[in-house]
């Protein structure tokens, strides 16, 4: 009986120490379980804050660093805020030119390239003159043609190209078409109330388009199509004409400013309208104007019987006869006209 108890005793005894070395096991786990967590987490925030203190890098701001491009025609007509008209027109918005017919090279059985030169001054070409406003901007003529190489060819224009040669070889940027119209910068010098030069700055002339650009030249070429049996006229190129007068007041020869390939400006040029002085009702598009040739130009070179590749004002005995330039230009149109007259039996 005694034996028995101190086995219960000792029983107990080693129970109780066995769960007490469990106990503190589990407390160890469970710190180290801890300290592992808090471990983990300061490496994450550790490198959660290295991704977020990350060196920045400065931005430019290229807006505002960029040139700021000149205005060759101004932009601050205003819109109608009302339909400025008893009738709506929207038909001109949605004009679009018709499309050339193709011309085969071996149907092209006579082909003759023409310059004439346009002088707004004459009757027969005072539309180019209209200065009115509207809503798509002033109406004149030049003004059309300088809107168009502003906006560019990404935003609906053209592209101007130098005057070089005529055969659209060198393109033009705005800037340099602005230089062009205006000569460019000049530097003047400020005066204070007592006439002392005080300083300088640099300004820009301003031109009057009236006065500056009365004649246009345009090239085109003359085509007669077999298969079609009809004499075609294509314009080719157009190029405003600048008086060129110096400081003094001295007039120097005029000179072509820039050109502009004509079928890029086609579909700009069929949203706008022409003055029609008799009935506003019957306006045709500058567009219609060019191809049904509603407009006078003499001829002032040829590819007729031009070896040299010059114009009439540079053939020897013409150059000081603008009346013999002209009739040499009318010899030009007669020949055309007597070449396809000449291929129809009556």
């Amino acid at each position: 009986m005694k034996n028995l108890l101190i086995k219960i005793v000792l029983a107990c005894c080693v129970l109780f120490f066995s769960n007490g070395l469990n106990a503190q096991a589990k407390k160890r786990t469970a710190t180290k379980r801890v300290a592992t967590k808090r471990t983990t987490t300061r490496k994450t925030t550790n490198s959660k804050t290295k991704a977020v203190i990350s060196p920045s890098t400065a931005k430019v701001d290229t807006i505002a660093k960029s040139p700021v491009l000149p205005r060759l025609i101004s932009d601050t007509i205003r819109k109608s805020l009302r339909n400025d008209g008893a009738v709506e027109a929207n038909l001109i918005k949605d004009k679009t030119p018709l499309a050339y017919q193709h011309l085969r090279e071996d149907d092209a059985v006579y082909r003759e390239r023409i310059w004439r030169e346009i002088d707004i001054r004459e009757k027969m070409n005072q539309s180019f003159r209209y200065s009115a406003d509207a809503d798509n901007g002033n109406q004149r003529f030049i003004s059309i043609l300088l809107h168009a190489i502003q906006n560019g060819p990404d935003s609906g224009g053209v592209t101007a190209f130098s005057n070089n040669d005529d055969r659209f070889t060198t393109p033009l940027s705005v800037a340099q078409v602005s230089a062009l119209l205006t000569g460019g910068t000049q530097t003047v010098d400020i005066y204070d109330t007592l006439g002392n030069v005080t300083g300088h700055k640099d300004v820009t002339p301003e031109i009057n388009l009236d006065s500056t650009f009365t004649k246009f030249r345009i090239k085109e070429e003359v085509v007669f199509d077999k298969q079609s049996s009809r004499l075609f006229w294509r314009i080719l190129g157009i190029a405003p004409v600048k008086k060129n007068i110096t400081s003094t007041g001295i007039e120097l020869p005029e000179s072509e400013v820039f050109w502009v390939y004509y079928p890029d400006l086609r579909p700009i040029l069929a949203k706008y309208e022409v003055y029609n002085g008799k009935n506003m009702g019957a306006r045709m598009t500058w567009e219609e104007l060019f191809e049904s040739r509603f407009f006078y130009g003499r001829v002032i070179k040829s590819t007729i019987d031009n070896p040299y590749d010059r114009s009439f004002d540079q053939y020897p005995g013409l150059k000081n006869s603008k009346l013999f330039q002209l009739y040499e230009g009318q010899k030009v149109t007669d020949k055309i006209f007597n070449y396809e007259q000449n291929l129809w039996s009556y």
